[in-house]
C-alpha cells in the first residue's frame, strides 16, 4: 500500500473532525480549514490509490 494512500486518508480524517468542530463551535474559519484538509487529504489518497494501480499492472507484466 502506498504511502501516500495511506497519510490521505489520515488527512480526510483530521479535516473531518477539525470541520465538524468548527461547525459545533461556531467557529468559521475552522471549519474551511477542515473542509480543506479533508480535500487535500482526499486527493492524496487517490494519488496513493492510482500508484497501487499503476504498480500492480507493473508487476502482473513482468
Amino acid at each position: 500500500m502506498d504511502n501516500d494512500r495511506i497519510k490521505g486518508a489520515a488527512k480526510e480524517i483530521k479535516g473531518s473532525i477539525k470541520e465538524a468542530t468548527g461547525k459545533i463551535t461556531g467557529n468559521r474559519e475552522t471549519e474551511l480549514e477542515g473542509k480543506v484538509e479533508k480535500a487535500t487529504g482526499t486527493v492524496q489518497r487517490n494519488i496513493g490509490e492510482a500508484k497501487d494501480k499503476v504498480r500492480d499492472k507493473l508487476e502482473k507484466e513482468d
